[in-house]
């Protein structure tokens, strides 16, 4: 894992300033609001009492959630969004870390209804963060942050009252705000691709 993060590192951050390639970085954002949309999509239908927490949703938070999301937080470094980098590489490891709290693999005690419940709601305060710097971006990424922000506080409520069925309303709040992640990273990539503006964005 250290061998594969300093080879990001290298060809991500170390790049030669003098470099024509320095200035023809791919935009990350398509990658990484794929990556966190798809995968809060399937947790939510996990909430919603379609499926189990299974392999599927892990496999999804490890992967493509988890570090695919880090991978695209280490472009946006070196792009220089500040913003693009703090969000999908924080997000990217909330989904790594959700990933070891649900199949225990770490020494210690399971975490309990309170620990999570604060977990989640630490997450809704560094989203409100977030949010506010969106406020000078597209209007669909600010419906990303704004759901988000709403969602962790879902679970967190549901987490402290352990009243089962908030986890319907999260379910619900989480479809949109994943498939919103979609929406914009469909935008992101489609528009840039064809050079015009097929998906609008607000």
């Amino acid at each position: 894992m250290y061998n594969f993060i300093n080879n990001l590192l290298v060809c991500g951050l170390m790049v030669d300033n003098e470099s024509s390639f320095a200035y023809n970085i791919a935009n990350p954002a398509g990658l990484g609001l794929l990556a966190f949309g798809m995968t809060t999509v399937l947790l939510s239908l996990h909430n919603l009492g379609l499926f189990g927490l299974d392999s599927a949703i892990l496999s999804m938070g490890i992967f493509y959630g988890g570090l695919a999301q880090v991978i695209a937080g280490i472009f946006e470094f070196k792009k220089g969004n500040t913003f693009g980098a703090t969000a999908f590489t924080s997000y990217g490891l909330f989904w790594l870390t959700f990933v070891l709290i649900n199949t225990g693999l770490l020494p210690g005690a399971a975490a309990d209804n309170v620990s999570l419940g604060a977990y989640f709601a630490v997450w809704g305060i560094l989203t409100l963060f977030l949010f506010i710097g969106t406020l000078r971006g597209t209007r669909a990424l600010q419906v990303v942050f704004f759901t988000l922000a709403v969602l962790f506080f879902i679970v967190s409520i549901r987490n402290l009252s352990e009243v089962s069925e908030v986890a319907y309303v999260a379910g619900a709040v989480g479809l949109i705000c994943g498939g919103s992640a979609m929406y914009t990273a469909f935008g992101e990539v489609l528009n840039e691709q064809l050079r015009k503006t097929v998906i609008p964005l607000g």
